[in-house]
C-alpha cells in the first residue's frame, strides 16, 4: 500500500513541472526595453551582449536562435556601423528561417544601393 501511495505522489510531482520553452531569452526583454527607452551607449552595449547570449547560449527545446533574432541583431549592427557583420547576421537569419528571405532580401538590396 505504501508503494502505491509513494508512486502516486511521485507521478503527481512529476506532472507538475513546467514545460521547457522553445527558446531561452535570458535578459533580452529587459535589455531591449532599456535600449528602446534610452538609446544610449550603455544600453546599446547591454543589448548587444544579450543578443549574443540569446544567439549563442540557447537552452530551449529547439536549441536554436528564435525567429527574427538574427535579423534584429544584424539590423542593429548595421545601425552601429558594423555593415559586414550585420549583413552576415541577416544572411544567417535567412538560412535558418527561409520564410524571412523576401523581407531580408529587400533590406540587403537597399543596403547595396
Amino acid at each position: 500500500m505504501k508503494k502505491i501511495i509513494h508512486l502516486i505522489v511521485v507521478v503527481a510531482f512529476c506532472s507538475c513541472s513546467a514545460p521547457k520553452g522553445l527558446y531561452t531569452w535570458n535578459k533580452y526583454e529587459k535589455a531591449s526595453y532599456n535600449y528602446l527607452k534610452k538609446a544610449d551607449e550603455k544600453s546599446a552595449e547591454t543589448i548587444i551582449v544579450e543578443y549574443n547570449n540569446v544567439i549563442n547560449k540557447q537552452k530551449g527545446t529547439r536549441k536554436t536562435t528564435p525567429p527574427g533574432m538574427l535579423a534584429d541583431y544584424g539590423f542593429l549592427l548595421i545601425q552601429q556601423g558594423q555593415m559586414e557583420e550585420g549583413k552576415l547576421n541577416l544572411k544567417r537569419e535567412m538560412a535558418l528561417y527561409p520564410e524571412s528571405k523576401i523581407f531580408i532580401d529587400r533590406i540587403l538590396n537597399l543596403l547595396e544601393q
